[in-house]
């Protein structure tokens, strides 16, 4: 059976992550594991504490008073975690989702996710953490690090698009350039359960010309090897302004596409389209590894 992943804190982005996971669930058939991490923090470091620069008897008064901070603070953490994962099981099941377990961690969230995963056949996030409020317009760090580090499709949540507690998205839209991970990305939109009777739109940044053509054949090999019918067209311009454009146009689509680009510099994601498309697009955006 399949086992989707979905990652949960206190941010705007729980509610989404938890209805995608739902919408997913019914499509695939699979179960939903809703994971809350709880981070280590360090209350030293939060109140900027310099007691290395003050008195010896002064600083062991201070680090114990820290310490019982820092404690007091972990139980607070994992009471608030208790609840929200109660919360969210309760909205998932509400979604007619039966088969749910929750996952309560301490430790790192990339370093959990991937470790979780293991058993998931799809991994669902937020775009951005619970500090979301203070980084409008960017990607959380750690939304970048588990795309980099997981080996199974990711989808990103935004905080607008569909709303898949409701009705299925109107388009799927996969970017295409040939690359390696471009071309796993449109063998899994075409032939996944996940997007099965959904309308769906093979994009490819580009002129009419030679190059471009040959990349539209392959795209619709692609789309006859797994049975599914779909629109292929080339729209000229650069990748980023293509794929923001024809997601404007389509404000209930969903987004596919690799997790790196056709480039030398695959291995990275920073400042890639891949990255400008989590952060500019308004709807979810499934990322998928070569």
């Amino acid at each position: 059976m399949k086992h989707i992943l979905a990652s949960i804190d206190a941010s705007p982005y729980a509610a989404r992550v938890c209805n995608l996971a739902a919408w997913s669930a019914k499509r695939l058939e699979a179960s939903v594991e809703l994971l809350h991490v709880i981070q280590r923090s360090n209350a030293a470091a939060q109140r900027k504490d310099l007691s290395g620069a003050i008195g010896l008897g002064v600083k062991s008064s201070l680090l114990e008073e820290l310490t019982q901070l820092d404690e007091a603070e972990g139980k607070l953490a994992i009471e608030r975690g208790r609840v929200l994962l109660d919360s969210a099981k309760g909205h998932v099941e509400g979604l007619g989702v039966t088969d749910l377990q929750i996952t309560h961690r301490h430790g790192g969230i990339v370093e959990t996710i991937t470790e979780r995963e293991a058993d998931a056949d799809l991994i669902v996030i937020g775009k951005r953490g619970a500090s979301s409020d203070f980084a409008k317009g960017h990607i959380g760090s750690k939304v970048e690090r588990v795309v980099r580090a997981s080996s199974k499709p990711v989808v990103v949540c935004s905080s607008r698009g569909p709303d898949l507690a409701t009705s299925d998205p109107s388009l799927v839209v996969v970017a295409f350039d040939g690359g390696a991970a471009s071309k796993a990305a449109l063998s899994f939109a075409a032939g996944s359960a996940l997007f099965a009777g959904i309308p769906l739109q093979v994009v490819i940044a580009g002129g009419d010309d030679a190059r471009h053509r040959k990349l539209a054949e392959d795209a619709k090999g692609i789309l006859a090897g797994e049975e599914r019918a779909g629109e292929v067209v080339l729209k000229d311009g650069a990748p980023d302004a293509v794929i923001g454009t024809t997601m404007k146009e389509n404000p209930d689509g969903f987004l596919v596409m690799g997790a790196y680009g056709h480039s030398p510099l695959r291995t990275l994601i920073v400042g890639s389209t891949t990255t400008a498309m989590i952060r500019t697009v308004h709807a979810p955006v499934l990322l998928m590894r070569p």
